[in-house]
């Protein structure tokens, strides 16, 4: 049976191009914010590219006859190739690494923005709390005084003024505080969902989970914003005689997608390794010695799989 001549360089080769490849999606998934599906493309396609121009150049070196025109196109791939890794190299290899230069920066900002919006229910349970011990002692105090019974809702026979009292302190806390506000059991009311998808952000930002992070970084504000809008609707609700003014919780969070999507110079270490992965992508070429073979003559520590 033939041995196969795909050798242990050229898997080597192949490895390093698709690991090139994988820093090439996160970061083409860092400059659109997300975009998943457009960035395993391309980062396929520069997998691709790479892989298949590296191998060429090994063919090539070691084609049998037409020595001129074969080295003349050996050279040419190899120029090419060597263009296209500095090319994929300044955006979007390095941009990976040009965004995480920026982690500390980013996750500090993260995590502000996080607890601002964690805050929101503790207000939101405050403010609550505040207005029900208000319109507790509104009552009461009518109640004993006499006045405004009818504004209140409040009859002056039948049921006991203490029972009327009670039956409305738990109207306006129903009232503020509805079904789907909070569920111990199904975990699945608005401050729950709310508390649970802020955590896992937070966990992402803290451990920099490339995807994940660019995730929560591009919805915190509109998921917040909604939580806060629900918070306010349910404030918007008046009892008999209330006099009281709506939830506010100021959300700012600032921009924190420009500093995914702003390039920026390829650091050292960016350098460093697309040099690293520029010679072991190349590696098959190097060590492939001209002679009449097809496929070239492997070096003698060469492992043929």
């Amino acid at each position: 049976m033939n041995k196969s001549k795909f050798s242990l360089a050229d898997v080597i080769s192949v490895l390093t191009a698709v690991a090139f490849g994988f820093v090439c999606f996160l970061g083409f998934n860092f400059s659109t914010l997300g975009d998943t599906k457009t960035s395993v493309i391309f980062a396929v396609i520069i997998t691709l590219l790479l892989a298949g121009f590296a191998y060429l150049a090994k063919w090539l070196k070691g084609v049998e006859g037409n020595f001129n025109n074969s080295r003349i196109a050996e050279i040419t791939v190899i120029v090419l190739f060597t263009g296209l890794t500095a090319f994929f190299t300044y955006s979007p290899f390095s941009h990976y690494f040009t965004v995480t230069d920026r982690k500390v920066q980013i996750q500090n900002q993260l995590s502000e923005n996080i607890t601002q919006a964690q805050n929101m229910f503790s207000k939101y349970e405050n403010y609550a709390d505040i207005r029900m011990k208000l319109y507790q002692r509104t009552l009461e105090s009518n109640v004993n005084l006499g006045t405004d019974l009818e504004k209140l809702g409040i009859e002056k026979e039948g049921v006991s003024f203490d029972t009327q009292i009670n039956n409305k302190m738990q109207t306006i806390h129903s009232d503020l505080f509805p079904t789907n506000y909070s569920n111990t059991i199904s975990r699945n009311g608005v401050k729950e969902v709310a508390k649970n998808w802020l955590a896992d952000g937070e966990e992402k930002a803290k451990g920099w989970k490339p995807i994940g992070i660019v995730e929560v970084v591009n919805d915190i504000d509109a998921k917040s914003t909604g939580w806060r809008n629900g918070l306010v609707s349910f404030s918007t609700i008046r009892e008999n005689g209330e006099v009281a003014e709506d939830f506010n919780y100021d959300l700012s969070f600032p921009d924190l997608k420009a500093k995914f999507t702003t390039l920026g110079k390829p650091t050292p270490l960016s350098i460093v390794l697309a040099i690293l992965a520029w010679a072991l992508m190349l590696l098959s070429w190097f060590i492939t010695k001209r002679s009449s073979k097809v496929f070239g003559r492997l070096a003698p520590y060469e492992v043929e799989l």
